[in-house]
C-alpha cells in the first residue's frame, strides 16, 4: 500500500512539473539568404526566455521556435525579431488570412 501512495506522489508531481512546450513558425522580411542570416537570427533569439529550439531554412523562408509557453508567447517571440533588423510573421496565420 505504501508504494502505490509512493508512486501516486510521483506521478503527481511529474505532471506538475511538465511544461507547456509551444512551436511557433515564421518567415521573416528581409529574407534570410545566407548562413550569416541564420547566425544572426539563431543568436539573438536563443537569449530570449523560454526559448528551447530554433531551426532555421533558407529554402522554405522559415523559422521553426519550440518555446515554453509558461515563459513566453508567440507574439513575444515575433515581436523579439524588430530588436535585431528583422519583421516577423506568423506562417499558419498568413495561411488561414489567403485561404479567406
Amino acid at each position: 500500500m505504501r508504494k502505490i501512495s509512493l508512486f501516486a506522489l510521483l506521478l503527481s508531481a511529474a505532471i506538475a512539473q511538465a511544461k507547456d512546450i509551444k512551436t511557433v513558425v515564421v518567415t521573416t522580411q528581409p529574407q534570410m539568404h545566407c548562413e550569416n542570416c541564420e547566425k544572426k537570427i539563431k543568436g539573438n533569439l536563443r537569449f530570449e526566455k523560454g526559448v528551447k529550439k530554433i531551426v532555421t531554412s533558407i529554402p522554405e523562408q522559415q523559422v521553426t521556435i519550440t518555446y515554453d509557453a509558461d515563459k513566453t508567447s508567440s507574439e513575444t517571440l515575433i515581436q523579439c525579431f524588430e530588436k535585431f533588423g528583422y519583421k516577423a510573421s506568423e506562417v499558419k496565420k498568413e495561411l488561414e488570412e489567403n485561404s479567406k
